[in-house]
């Protein structure tokens, strides 16, 4: 239905007569059939009316277009039933007066009057079409209101004057619509100066609330960051400026290029796509593309998994790399719009910098779109020139837009040109700017052109809670952090990388490794080692000499070893210090490999990054530091870390005053492994507090880490008669108090059968517990409850999370011998939930095997424990039965949970 008044971009567009027939509508009522079961009946045939004429997936915007007009057609009928009256004006507005009508769109309403008298008239008549439309199904946003209510209400708020903006007048006096229209368009109402500005404003704000990031794990397709809404505000602000709400006509205003019409006319067509299978799939208006979402999604759009990568991860790389698009248009035509547009100051500063580039307002701008026609390298030039001068505030959106029209300039040529190679390998060795520029790059399109490694993963992501950007903004994020060690403010939060940074000479290496290290993803195979060929071919072509080139691969190959050692083996164990130290072979590789493992972790995940897993990297650097200052050849063993650590302990409590030969005559209890595992400032404290208390008597002691073996987390130390269950009884106490187990370290005495066991724990926002007074005696309160009643324990597991249940990770369990310690190693990967370690502990229990050492990694909805376990006689598991029953035993326990 094409109204003469009607202002949509689907004034073209003619709706088949098939699609919800009015005067079959008419006949069954007249036959006496209810008003309400015949046009739910036809709301529910709508559908597959739409269907069976338009295909979903190639045709979204004839389908969005075609329902709106069928509910012009249903909407009229109904409102002539009620109001027959050619003076007051039923208008769409919003979403409906674009029409742009998805299945479950709310439709927003206006019911223009004349005067307050008219209103008043027909008030009954408003209340029971209202409610008409509501009882067949329809969401129904409706203002009455006067033109003098418009005209009051729209200078007051912003959102009403937008909306009155996109009207569409659906059935009544057609004077007094194009008096409104007319009106709204006065500057008086809101000019088209105030109007921009509010609406940045307003995008800027609701930007925030996405964290400015167009890279959600569960987008949302309307409001979030690159999605519909900034489409809308593109239009927005130009339909104001230039009195005109088509999209094609602002090609012939000089406000789009043709190329940028159709860039946005194609993403948001494929965000319709989306948002219409997401109706259709949740049956209500979800906006969200949740996780259990997006697989549906996925499959409804005929997508399959291939040997790199899922059909979801093929899903969310389209579109990542479409609200990417997006997001870098609306913000150059934004940035058009004030600049050219307004020309909010007339006289702007023009100084020429050379003959091809001007610095114009301290944005860096061409010549003219010649300029770089016939000079293609000034694509990379301007960026070193950002670069070399901090007082350049970025690049005019005249010079954006023609380096975007422009992309197909980045060919074989231009990348094989020894100029454009020496400029960008500029761009990485800068003192300055290195980091913006690169996002700069990215943003325009012009990185992934040049760097086709990095094109491939634009938009790549991984299916899973662990790693929550794509690998292109992973990587950006991890040079960022490189080069934010730099600054003296960020030695709080990252004091041992800020110290390390200063101690290097070539920070270019750590920007190109960085660049490089998660390349290889999606490639198939390792892509620590696809990395690796992928940046020494890049060095070896930029004219890097071998020390760099040769650090660069070493470091994509390693990115992931110290990481990995710090969370999944013991580091206080000095042979695993050693063997690490002999991997790395040098302190300059140590040094390197620490900065970029801390950029890189903190860069994966903002929850990932926590004080104890600083801690944990901290210490194995320092240890490894020692280690290589001795020399690989010079080693300490483990007595030698042993007896050192009795010593200091000695001195410690003989200053306090006690006696050596009492203090000894304890320690032949622990064993060994106590003093590999504790400092010797815990083993002294250990040591007073049960003194002071008897050793017949369970004690559980809590104290802050700062400046200790560990810092950054909770201590908590149990000492207790051992018994069956302790340990999970211990685990489960911990789990219901929300309180993580970061490393647990479990030693039965020898002679007197109690347990010395040290839980390093984190509250549920990745902290410690802190100075909270009461919180400490509650834990000591629960914690000797569990100890000394165990049938009394709260058992109940809690429930998995959404995101969680999702992500569900089938459980792995692997079983090794370590000989040289005599144990046994225990690996299990299974779905991260609350009671787990419990669950594992009882399970060890009814096969009588205890835990010796505990290491806990949780990595989004995955977690990789590892426990070093001996059997009842302290030896290491070797009846192959056992080991067998143990992995089922375990797997069947915690898939079952899971």
């Amino acid at each position: 239905m094409k109204n003469e008044t009607s202002s949509s971009e689907s004034d073209d567009f003619s709706l088949p007569p098939s699609i919800l027939n009015i005067d079959m509508i008419k006949s069954q009522l007249e036959s006496g059939r209810s008003p309400i079961v015949t046009y739910k009946e036809a709301l529910k045939q709508l559908d597959l009316e739409l269907e069976s004429v338009f295909d979903p997936l190639s045709q979204i915007d004839q389908i969005v277009y075609a329902r709106s007009n069928a509910l012009d057609k249903l909407i009229t009928h109904i409102w002539l039933s009620f109001i027959n009256n050619q003076e007051v004006c039923l208008i769409a507005v919003g979403g409906y007066g674009r029409c742009e009508m998805l299945p479950k769109s709310d439709i927003d309403l206006l019911l223009l009057f004349e005067d307050e008298a008219v209103i008043e008239q027909y008030k009954s008549k408003i209340e029971q079409f209202l409610m008409q439309l509501w009882d067949i199904g329809l969401d129904i946003g409706s203002s009455v209101r006067t033109f003098s209510d418009c005209e009051r209400e729209a200078s007051n708020d912003i959102t009403i004057t937008t909306n009155l903006l996109e009207t569409r007048l659906i059935v009544g006096n057609h004077a007094l619509f194009a008096r409104l229209r007319t009106r709204m368009r006065d500057d008086d109402i809101c000019d088209s100066e105030t109007f921009f500005y509010e609406k940045v404003k307003e995008q800027k704000a609701r930007h925030a609330k996405w964290e400015d990031t167009d890279f959600s794990l569960e987008p949302n397709v309307k409001t979030g960051v690159g999605g519909l809404r900034d489409i809308q505000t593109i239009g927005w602000v130009a339909k104001r400026h230039f009195d005109d709400n088509h999209l094609e006509n602002l090609v012939s205003c000089g406000f789009l290029t043709e190329e940028e019409l159709t860039t946005l006319l194609d993403c948001q067509n494929f965000l319709w796509k989306i948002r219409y299978q997401l109706h259709r799939i949740t049956k209500k208006e979800e906006d969200r593309l949740l996780f259990d979402l997006q697989e549906k999604v996925a499959e409804v759009l005929g997508l399959i998994d291939s040997e790199n990568l899922l059909a979801v991860e093929q899903l969310m790389k389209e579109y990542y790399r479409c609200v990417g698009k997006v997001s870098e248009l609306n913000e150059i035509l934004l940035q058009h719009f004030e600049e050219a547009i307004l020309k909010i100051d007339p006289t702007l500063s023009l100084i020429p910098i050379n003959k091809k580039v001007n610095r114009r307002n301290n944005l860096i701008d061409f010549k003219d779109e010649q300029t770089l026609l016939d000079e293609p390298s000034l694509i990379l030039e301007i960026f070193v020139m950002l670069c070399d001068d901090p007082t350049l505030n970025g690049i005019h959106s005249h010079t954006r837009r023609v380096i975007h029209q422009n992309l197909d300039l980045i060919d074989d040529e231009f990348r094989q040109s020894e100029k454009n190679k020496s400029l960008f390998k500029q761009v990485l060795c800068s003192y300055l700017g290195t980091s913006s520029s690169l996002r700069r790059m990215d943003r325009l399109g012009v990185l992934g052109k040049y760097l086709t490694e990095f094109g491939r993963v634009i938009g790549q992501m991984q299916y899973d809670l662990f790693h929550i950007y794509t690998v292109d903004a992973h990587t950006l994020l991890t040079i960022r952090n490189i080069r934010k060690f730099r600054h003296i403010e960020n030695t709080e939060k990252f004091p041992t990388a800020t110290a390390v940074y200063h101690r290097i000479d070539r920070v270019y290496v750590l920007i190109i490794a960085a660049l490089f290290h998660d390349l290889g993803k999606g490639q198939g195979g390792n892509h620590s080692i696809i990395g690796e060929k992928f940046v020494i071919e890049f060095c070896q072509s930029h004219g890097f000499n071998t020390d760099d080139t040769s650090l660069a691969g070493w470091l994509v190959k390693n990115h992931l070893l110290m990481s990995l050692t710090s969370q999944r083996k013991d580091i206080s164990d000095p042979e695993v210090i050693a063997d690490f130290a002999r991997e790395v072979g040098s302190i300059t590789r140590l040094q390197y490999l620490f900065i970029l493992t801390v950029a890189d972790i903190s860069a994966t995940n903002p929850d990932l990054w926590n004080a104890w897993r600083a801690e944990l990297l901290r210490k194995l650097f320092n240890e490894t530091y020692r280690a290589l200052r001795r020399g690989l050849d010079n080693m300490l063993d483990r007595q030698e870390v042993i007896e050192q650590c009795k010593q200091r302990a000695i001195k410690i409590l003989i200053d306090d005053g006690f006696d050596e030969a009492s203090v000894r005559d304890f320690w032949d209890n622990p064993g060994d492994d106590y003093f590999l595992r504790e400092s010797p400032e815990n083993i002294a404290w250990h040591f007073k507090e049960i003194n002071s208390s008897g050793l017949n008597n369970p004690k559980v002691l809590i104290k802050e880490m700062h400046g200790s073996h560990f810092s950054g987390a909770t201590q908590i130390f149990v000492y207790a008669p051992d018994r069956d269950q302790l340990f999970t009884d211990i685990a489960t106490t911990l789990s219901n108090l929300n309180l993580s187990i970061q490393d647990a370290r479990i030693i039965t005495s020898t002679s007197s059968d109690f347990s010395l066991d040290t839980f390093i724990v984190l509250d549920e926002n990745g902290e410690s517990i802190g100075d909270d007074f009461d919180r400490v005696r509650d834990i000591q309160f629960k914690l000797l409850m569990a100890i000394q009643n165990p049938d009394e324990v709260n058992r109940q597991i809690k429930r998995i999370s959404r995101a969680k249940k999702i992500f569900a990770v089938e459980t792995i369990v692997s079983h090794s011998v370590d000989e040289e310690n005599n144990r046994s190693i225990l690996e299990v990967t299974s779905s991260d939930r609350p009671g787990l370690l419990a669950t594992c502990g009882r399970i060890l229990n009814e096969l009588d095997i205890q835990i010796l050492n505990a290491r806990i990694a949780t990595l989004g909805e995955r977690v990789e424990d590892i426990f070093f376990v001996q059997t009842r006689d302290r030896k290491p598991i070797e009846d192959q039965n056992l080991i067998n029953q143990l992995c089922i035993k375990l797997k069947a326990a915690l898939d079952k949970e899971s």
